[in-house]
């Protein structure tokens, strides 16, 4: 067993080894972002149907979304926890934590694909599909769910490999299948004019294969956490930490679906155009976030190796690198997709009247996320400590206390714009109070710390 990685995380310098961390991570996630790019885009440039179809997939993001956002709670609940263990030294628990999430993983696939396939029309009916746009929606998703299980390995199993300080391989995962997407999309989509269900079977085959690839390193000698036979009889104690810290981020996941049906709902009133917009700035928002999420997959093991070794120090200088840096990329990006709406709606379609209606709206819709960096390096720091209840109510505040109420009552004075406004206004807000909460309570927490 080769533990020489994980123990760097507890000696390198802190700016080289967060960026040694953060930098596959970042390109991982900008990688797999081709997965939603790479799809819209050829699908929004199939001659004739390219707007309604490109409207069509958007609607289904929000169950996508909702489905994938359960890996979070292993991901995102169960390799911070892994984390900490292997600070403390408590090698059989983090890798019982790691057996026990699988077998979650495996539950969260059938269960969550079983029951989207069996209402599937109904739900896309009520979060914005139309007359025009069901039929594309119900050929993508019905193709989709049938990879509902490589999904939730590949993203909720990776980070796990993170937290053995192996950021390069968990990039390999996710680099071999979005190369596979990206080959595969135009051969399903135009050469076999498969449409839209063509882009679905080359997502699933892609993902597929970073499934083989992730499960084949953690059952390696390779590992030094590995996935083993014994430790997947379920445990309701590792469970329960796993679930409670996994809350977290699967509300920050799963409320992004909860607001796609609720900005979809709202949009089909004003016509199928306002969909097809949000679809192109939800990708667009995805350019900043996922990157984002990339570097605290990097930082987050860091911060939560050395919480578990009792050194504050080593904490207090990880989250300075991550709040500055995912602040300073944040804030960058966002300004310069407000001043060139063009440029982004360029590149998912041709369409001249979705182009006017995206430049008209993406200052809106994104002015809130400017500083938006802020919150993301503080939620994601509480995550690492293990802070579950303050990680829980953060991440409701933006999407289910700010933004769902202000989406169902803006749109009366203000029209459709009321839609957009809602989300600049919930990111701007839970930003600035995200921060505050970080600053009353993060020296608490360093203090509670053992040394």
């Amino acid at each position: 067993m080769d533990t020489r990685y994980e123990e760097r995380l507890g000696t390198d310098p802190m700016l080289p080894l967060i960026f040694r961390m953060a930098l596959p991570a970042v390109a991982a996630q900008l990688v797999n972002l081709l997965y939603t790019l790479v799809d819209r885009m050829y699908i929004g440039h199939i001659p004739g149907i390219g707007t309604d179809a490109l409207a069509g997939v958007g609607v289904t993001s929000s169950i996508i979304i909702l489905i994938s956002s359960f890996s979070s709670i292993v991901g995102g609940g169960g390799a911070p926890l892994a984390s900490i263990a292997l600070g403390q030294n408590h090698r059989e628990r983090a890798e019982k934590i790691l057996g026990n999430g699988f077998v979650l993983l495996i539950l969260f696939a059938v269960i969550t694909s079983s029951i989207s396939y069996i209402f599937m029309e109904p739900i896309l009916l009520a979060i914005g599909a139309s007359a025009n746009t069901l039929p594309y929606a119900v050929d993508y998703l019905s193709v989709y769910l049938l990879g509902t299980l490589f999904v939730e390995t590949v993203v909720g199993l990776n980070l796990f490999i993170n937290c053995q300080g192996r950021p390069g391989v968990a990039m390999c995962s996710v680099i071999i299948g979005a190369v596979l997407n990206i080959v595969l999309d135009p051969l399903f989509i135009f050469v076999f004019d498969m449409g839209v269900k063509g882009a679905a079977l080359a997502t699933i085959l892609s993902q597929a294969c970073s499934a083989v690839w992730v499960l084949r390193f953690l059952t390696s000698q390779k590992a030094s956490l590995r996935l083993e036979r014994r430790y997947m009889k379920l445990d309701r104690r590792i469970v329960g930490a796993t679930l409670a810290l996994g809350l977290s981020p699967f509300i920050m996941a799963s409320t992004e679906s909860l607001v796609g049906f609720v900005l979809n709902g709202s949009l089909e009133r004003y016509g199928d155009i306002y969909v097809s917009a949000l679809a192109v700035m939800q990708a667009a928002m995805l350019c900043v976030s996922v990157p984002l999420t990339g570097f605290a997959q990097g930082f987050v093991p860091v911060a939560s190796y050395n919480y578990g070794h009792g050194d504050r120090e080593r904490v207090k200088a990880c989250f300075k690198v991550a709040v500055t840096v995912m602040f300073l990329f944040n804030f960058v990006l966002v300004l310069l997709m407000i001043l060139f709406p063009t440029v982004i709606s360029a590149v998912f379609t041709n369409d001249v009247r979705l182009t006017e209606t995206v430049s008209r709206s993406m200052p809106i819709f994104l002015g809130g996320m400017t500083i938006f960096g802020l919150q993301r390096a503080c939620q994601n720091m509480f995550v690492a400590l293990g802070q579950a209840r303050i990680s829980i109510f953060i991440a409701l505040l933006r999407k289910v206390i700010l933004l769902v109420p202000l989406a169902l009552l803006l749109p009366r004075w203000m029209g459709v714009t009321g839609v957009f406004a809602a989300e600049g206004i919930s990111d701007a807000v839970a930003a600035i109070c995200c921060t505050l909460i970080f600053v009353f309570s993060f020296p608490r927490i360093l203090a509670k710390m053992k040394l």
